[in-house]
């Protein structure tokens, strides 16, 4: 392979952006958060890989007695280990099919209220999972997305107060009643004393210390799982134990997605993406625990006034555009696009991305991977999706592939068979499900920006049953990507060609 192409400079891209520029002070503010951003996602990467070893760390102790009550309560010594598993299929990991009685799904439920922020979160990843988990259990789980247990409007000013110092009285009204409740950050409507409406973002106190040592315990889980559990080993449980952990951490420091967010509003402007924003955040009301940013309009896509009309091939072109595009192009997109987070204003038919913790970032030998993925799929070539891998780091670039290739086409041709060779868009999803057992099963670990992108597909999948439910998914995505592959401004024909 040659020398990939390098990405747009985001750096400049910020720079140059108007939208940033129109709020006083923000550009110098993008640019710290930018540069501090690469370092933190470094040590977050370090920290999950650590904590998700299976040891016995000194302060995992509590967390393993506190979940031996919980087990001993809910009276299902498995629900642990389907919890867990069902939160790896989330991410196209196959463990086993999850047991979907009532009474598993009832049990596992009152496991996660029980459990606290962190299970919540492994609740979270299996409500956003549709097309991946049995319909019961995304189902069962819905209510993890934004309808966690609310925080007391007392302890939300409280952080705020402490947290803001000075900047607070900048803040002039905070709504009591939340817009929503999640596992890690709780979100309420504000204004400002120049009038501007914004929404006010909490972290959860004492989140940090807890989530470290329930990853501890999930690691000492999965570990225990593997070991009885073939189904659990084959799956590399431990693996999506550190995929999660990082996912979770970056989470916890709300700069980093100050960060994503503007990174995200420069890059959607240097793609002339006017229908798609990304909500600004206010400069010097971003810290650690508390996230200050501007209002931006609109309804989830699910929620949709059916009796207003709305040209859904449009929102659906638009909106898988938008989402391609940035990621091909410029390596950087969201990283959890469900129906609550993407935002459409029927009014101006324009989209607001919101709730940007999570985001996907390649460097340019992972775009040029990716593409090297995409066309390989599309040909059902086990050999030039293992060769992507590489590109990815998730294989070393010296091994030798011929075995993983051989075990990959064995899964590729049986899908084949069964679909008699027609290439769909739910087989995207199954065939990374597929190539992710591979790997596991030989050791290798999942790449984070892969499994991101991949969710995000089946999410649009959903998106286009909503708004298009006629709509050729697969055909709108080919079309999209031969389009930036022929625009020589996109630079894609050159990574092409690296590939």
């Amino acid at each position: 392979m040659n020398t990939p192409p390098p990405l747009p400079n985001v750096d400049a891209l910020i720079r140059r952006s108007e939208r940033l520029a129109a709020v006083p002070g923000l550009t110098q503010q993008a640019l710290q958060w930018h540069h501090e951003a690469a370092d933190q996602r470094a040590v977050v990467a370090r920290d999950a890989s650590r904590l998700a070893s299976p040891r016995l760390w000194p302060d995992t102790l509590g967390s393993l007695l506190s979940m031996g009550w919980r087990v001993v309560s809910t009276a299902a010594p498995d629900v642990p280990f389907q919890l867990l598993g069902a939160a790896a299929a989330a991410v196209g990991l196959r463990v086993e099919p999850p047991n979907a009685s009532a009474g598993t799904l009832e049990r596992a439920q009152r496991l996660v209220r029980a459990g606290g922020p962190t299970y919540v979160k492994l609740g979270q990843f299996i409500a956003t999972a549709d097309g991946l988990l049995p319909e019961e259990w995304v189902t069962a789980f819905a209510w993890c997305r934004d309808e966690a247990p609310a925080l007391p409007t007392e302890v939300v000013l409280d952080v705020v107060d402490r947290e803001l110092g000075d900047a607070r009285d900048r803040l002039e009204w905070v709504d009591e009643t939340p817009l929503a409740a999640g596992s890690i950050g709780q979100v309420h409507r504000g204004r400002l004393a120049d009038g501007s409406e914004v929404v006010v973002k909490v972290r959860r106190p004492g989140l940090r210390r807890r989530f470290r040592s329930d990853i501890e315990t999930l690691a000492l889980t999965a570990a225990a799982a593997e070991k009885l559990h073939e189904g659990a080993r084959s799956a590399n449980l431990t693996g999506f134990v550190e995929l999660f952990a990082q996912l979770a951490l970056e989470e916890l420091d709300f700069r980093l997605e100050a960060a994503n967010l503007v990174d995200s509003t420069a890059i959607l402007e240097a793609m002339g993406a006017d229908h798609m924003r990304a909500p600004r955040p206010v400069p010097g009301m971003v810290t650690e625990r508390v996230l200050v940013m501007e209002l931006l309009p609109g309804v989830s896509y699910a929620r949709l006034d059916p009796s207003r009309e709305h040209d859904g091939d449009r929102l659906l072109h638009l909106g898988i555009q938008g989402v391609v595009e940035a990621t091909l192009k410029h390596g950087v997109f969201h990283g959890d696009l469900h129906a609550g987070n993407v935002l459409v204003d029927q009014d101006t038919g324009s989209f607001s991305l919101v709730d940007f913790g999570i985001a996907g970032r390649l460097d340019a030998a992972q775009r040029a991977g990716l593409v090297e993925y995409l066309t390989a799929w599309a040909m059902s070539d086990a050999e030039g999706q293992i060769r992507a891998m590489q590109s990815f780091g998730a294989i070393a670039s010296d091994a030798d592939i011929t075995p993983l290739v051989a075990e990959l086409q064995v899964e590729l041709d049986l899908l084949q068979d069964r679909s008699r060779g027609a290439v769909t868009f739910d087989q995207l999803g199954i065939t990374l499900g597929r190539l992710l057992q591979v790997l596991a099963r030989n050791g290798f670990r999942m790449p984070k920006e892969l499994v991101l992108f991949f969710k995000n597909l089946l999410y649009l999948a959903g998106f286009a049953a909503s708004v298009a439910p006629d709509a050729d998914v697969l055909e709108v995505v080919q079309g999209i990507l031969l389009e930036l592959l022929a625009d020589p401004e996109s630079g894609l024909g050159e990574v092409t060609s690296a590939a």
